[in-house]
């Protein structure tokens, strides 16, 4: 069982991995690059203050929270734990990878990339109010998941490693994004 999964995931990474052109290659580094999406967290972060202002002292440690959290199990703790090669490191799947943007780490179970930005995306998700900032929320779920594919695109990681690190990205962001709709009322009756 574990060694067909690992076949279709070999599988899965070569065929996105062969949907290559020019304009594809310049758009996945792009996503990927972190001199691009760390100013746009910047951004975000400058905009929760405008936007919330008080609730903004709540609701920074909580996103920050769960990105960071999300950086550090995967890094700290999967990939040295696990020590599953990236597809450039994998002898039996590297001669056959196109790579627009070199190799990266040794290790690439759980994605990193994935999990930090699909945390960001699931709080924005489930702590901004309803019915409000629809097209924020979509545009940065759909921001994560153009990154978690770049991932795979560029042989940087398997599918699965992708997958693995936007679950656990999700479930930090829930939980941040719980506790900060928890907190939140509790919060603006003691500083009103």
């Amino acid at each position: 069982m574990l060694e067909t999964i690992k076949q279709l995931d070999r599988q899965l990474l070569l065929a996105i991995n062969h949907l290559r052109s020019p304009a594809l290659d310049a758009v996945m580094v792009f996503a990927s690059d972190r001199q691009v999406w760390l100013p746009v967290y910047a951004l975000l972060i400058g905009w929760f203050i405008y936007v919330f202002r008080r609730r903004a002292i709540l609701l920074l440690p909580l996103v920050l929270a769960a990105v960071g959290l999300a950086d550090l199990i995967t890094s700290r703790l999967f990939k040295p734990f696990f020590a599953r090669l990236r597809p450039c490191h994998d002898a039996a799947v590297f001669p056959y990878l196109y790579l627009p943007d070199g190799c990266g780490g040794q290790f690439g179970f759980l994605s990193s990339h994935a999990s930090n930005s699909m945390a960001l995306a699931v709080f924005m998700g489930t702590m901004l109010p309803k019915g409000r900032f629809k097209v924020l929320r979509l545009s940065v779920f759909g921001w994560a998941v153009l990154l978690s594919y770049s991932r795979v695109y560029l042989g940087a990681h398997y599918p699965t490693d992708v997958l693995g690190g936007a679950l656990l990205g999700g479930l930090l962001g829930v939980l941040a994004g719980f506790a900060y709709r928890y907190w939140a009322p509790r919060w603006q009756q003691l500083n009103p």
